[in-house]
């Protein structure tokens, strides 16, 4: 797993993880309309890292080398996590664990695992993996039409396809059954991280499993529907809308950590 960082000058910290069928370079547009006020870290993950030839391995296992990866490298407070669908798996499952203190965490559609019998998740991985397998060998516009509501332009449709052609079939089987079916801890340790779960209005009704396991788990939880674009579009199609959200999510993260301050001084 490749770490890209840039503003390693700047004291407040953004983590960004991307979704499946992208690269880390999914974030190419708001890059530049944050890296001057904050530390970014943002992770090409196993299967989906041109530096590396590997495969997915699994939610469970790329938060806890996340987590690694921060700890070594003295980073003890995240400002904002934020990933989108994939990424979104991850970012619960990071929460999840708590090793990392963490300001404010945005799952953005973020995907959990299914509340169904093993047979009927292993169907639906089944489903999901035949259907990029189909776009990997050719039919990338089904594929388009399949997952999101967006319209892209050719040159973004090259890309998936170049994106495909590096996945292998291990990584693609891998994404959806670790993404359908991740474990998650018995306690839950966040440490009172101020969620936000963003969806795009189009795809309410796909995500209101995911909107109802998040509230379990995270009660706190801010919900937000965007109505400018389908699921994972806004980073790509609404760059600079993206970036002033995320911006005002890294504050809440910074009033948080303000708020540890205090009560440690208190204590003392």
């Amino acid at each position: 797993m490749t770490i890209h960082e840039y503003g390693k000058e700047n004291s407040m910290t953004v983590v960004l993880i991307h979704p499946s069928l992208v690269m880390w370079d999914y974030f190419e547009y708001v890059i530049p309309l944050l890296k001057n006020d904050y530390h970014l870290i943002i992770p090409a993950l196993p299967g989906y890292d041109e530096e590396k030839d590997s495969d997915f391995t699994g939610v469970e296992d790329i938060s806890g080398k996340l987590a690694d990866w921060l700890e070594a490298n003295g980073i003890d407070f995240v400002n904002c996590i934020y990933g989108c669908s994939m990424g979104g798996s991850v970012v619960i499952r990071f929460l999840a664990d708590g090793r990392i203190r963490t300001g404010s965490a945005v799952i953005d559609g973020g995907i959990t695992p299914y509340q169904l019998p093993w047979i009927l998740t292993r169907l639906i991985a089944v489903r999901d993996f035949l259907m990029v397998y189909i776009g990997k060998l050719g039919g990338i516009k089904l594929l388009q039409k399949a997952f999101t509501s967006d319209e892209y332009s050719d040159e973004d449709l090259k890309y998936m396809e170049k994106v495909l052609e590096h996945m292998s079939a291990k990584t693609i089987w891998r994404t959806f059954e670790s993404c359908n079916n991740y474990a998650m801890p018995e306690t839950i340790s966040a440490h009172g991280a101020r969620v936000a779960y963003w969806y795009a209005k189009t795809e309410e009704k796909e995500r209101r499993w995911d909107i109802r396991y998040v509230k379990k788990y995270f009660p706190e939880t801010e919900f937000r529907a965007f109505s400018e674009t389908g699921h994972g579009g806004l980073a790509v199609l609404k760059p600079e809308l993206f970036a002033s959200e995320l911006s005002a999510a890294a504050e809440r993260g910074t009033e948080e950590l303000r708020s540890i301050m205090d009560i440690s001084l208190e204590r003392r």
